[in-house]
Formats: C-alpha cells, structure tokens, sequence
C-alpha cells in the first residue's frame, strides 16, 4: 500500500501543474490544447514501446473495444473541461469537475457491481465538500455570477466530470488484464487519434502561437499526462476506480499551491478548510479503497 500511495502523491503532483500550464497557454484553443497535449504523449509512448521491442497486436476485441471507449471519454473530457475554462471561472470549473467520484461511485456500483462501503461513501462526499470550500475560497462572491455565458461553462464543466468517471472506469476494468505500458500507449493514442480529427474537422490552426505556448503544451503532455495520469492508470490495477477518483481531488490542493508560487494567488482560510477536508477524505477512503484479491 505505501507503494501505491507514493505513485498516487507523484501523479497527484504531476497533474497539478496542468491548469498553471494551461493558463500559459491563453492564445490557444482549447481542443488545440488537448491535441497538442495527446498527441505528443502519444509519440513518445509509440516510441517506448518501439524501443523496447513490444508489440501492441495481441490486445484482445474486448479490451481494445474498451480501450477504444477509454480513449474517447478523455478526449471528451479535455474538450469539455478546457473549453469550459474559456467560459467561466477557474473556481466554478473546479468544482463541477471535481464531482467525478460521485459519478464515478454511481458507475461503479451500476456498470462493475463494485460495493460502495462507508468509507467510500464519506470520503465522496468530504471531498465534494472540500472542493466547495476551495472554489468559494478562491472565487470569492463574484466567482459565481450566474450569465448565459458562466452557466455555458458550468456545464460544460459538470460534462467534463462524467467523461473523467468514464475514463477511470474503463481503465479500471482494463488495467485488470493490460499493462500499463500497453494500456496508456493505446488509449492516449486513440484519444489522440480522436482529438485531431476534431482539429482537423473544426479547422482549427495547428501553428501561428507563441513560442512560449508550444513549451508548455509540450510540459503539459510530459508531466501531467504521462507522468500524472501513468501513475493514475497503475494504481487503478490496485484500487478501485471510486478510491482513485477521491485521491484526484488532491489536485486542487496542488494547483491551489502551484497558483500561490506562480501568481501569488493567496490561499484564504475556507481554501484551508477545503483542503483539510479533501486530506481527510482521502485517508478515511483509503482504508477500503484497495480492490479485493482475485
């Protein structure tokens, strides 16, 4: 379990830097963003897998069927999720998103028959609590003025949320039978794969950026894409997809921190509170999150 745990902090860690990357990245579209993002983890991970002498042909119907499905929910959870920044407020984003193991719990208990214990069930609903208290802290009253446009990006955000418990679900069934070179080679390849066609389609320019925006779109696609969501992937082999989903809500904890030493945002005493409930939610999940020995 400490093994695991470790992995869980690296990829929390990671995928805390993708929205302080992504707000360097205000000249860029944002499903050019997430194709930038996929597509160069993607080649990178075509070229392990290259390097090491593997073979990607002997996936089954199932899990490729599956692994198709995976790769769709996390294109579509970019799209909506980035997009949905363009529209409201970091804060309001954050705390539509960060509903997804509530979504998640649902899924689980519907599509994998997965039992959804006490623990489990507090830990949700602390860590709801939790990002409430930070996005309150962080946007403050006028964070939530309700326009045509902030309810656009409210919704796009909550859509965001359901397309993140997909992913997670599927990979959780997957990662049961592939590993994890194999699994996040094939589903960031067929988001990729999805996400430029959608470029293409829209008409979407793939240059003409700054060159400032090209690094962190790079950055983007190394640390909180192969290193933060790897390290989610792996310990979705050990834990069950509703543990994992609350460990994430550490995100906002990190980009909280991350958005202090960047921009010198200050972290107020509700945004203190949140975070505490989070931490707590976390242990008290993580006591029932390992999935049973088969």
């Amino acid at each position: 379990m400490l093994k695991t745990t470790g992995i869980l902090i690296t990829g929390i860690t990671a995928i805390s830097f993708a929205a302080i990357f992504i707000r360097f990245c205000d000249d860029v579209p944002a499903i050019m963003i997430a194709t930038y993002r996929l597509c160069i983890a993607s080649v990178i991970l075509l070229a392990i897998v290259r390097i090491r002498g593997r073979s990607l042909k002997g996936i089954g119907r199932k899990d490729l069927f599956l692994s198709l499905l995976g790769g769709l929910f996390l294109s579509l959870h970019f799209i909506t999720w980035i997009t949905s920044l363009k529209y409201t407020s970091v804060a309001s984003s954050v705390v539509l998103v960060t509903t997804n193991p509530i979504f998640v719990g649902i899924f689980s208990w519907l599509l994998l028959r997965e039992r959804q214990n006490i623990e489990l069930i507090l830990g949700i609903v602390l860590c709801f609590f939790g990002s409430v208290l930070i996005a309150l802290g962080d946007g403050g009253s006028q964070g939530f003025t309700l326009t045509h446009r902030a309810l656009t990006g409210d919704l796009l955000a909550l859509a965001g949320a359901v397309m993140a418990s997909g992913y997670l679900i599927v990979g959780s069934r997957v990662r049961e039978r592939l590993d994890i070179l194999t699994y996040i080679t094939v589903v960031f390849s067929i988001s990729a794969f999805f996400l430029l066609v959608t470029s293409m389609a829209l008409g979407i320019p793939f240059t003409g950026y700054r060159a400032g925006s090209y690094l962190f779109m790079v950055l983007l696609a190394v640390i909180p894409q192969l290193i933060g969501h790897t390290s989610l992937n792996w310990a979705l082999k050990h834990l069950k997809a509703s543990m994992v989903a609350i460990t994430i809500l550490g995100e906002p904890i990190g980009a909280t921190i991350l958005a202090y030493l960047f921009f010198t945002e200050s972290v107020g005493g509700m945004q203190l509170t949140g975070m505490t409930l989070i931490f707590a939610a976390i242990i008290i999940a993580s006591r029932k999150g390992k999935k049973p020995e088969h």
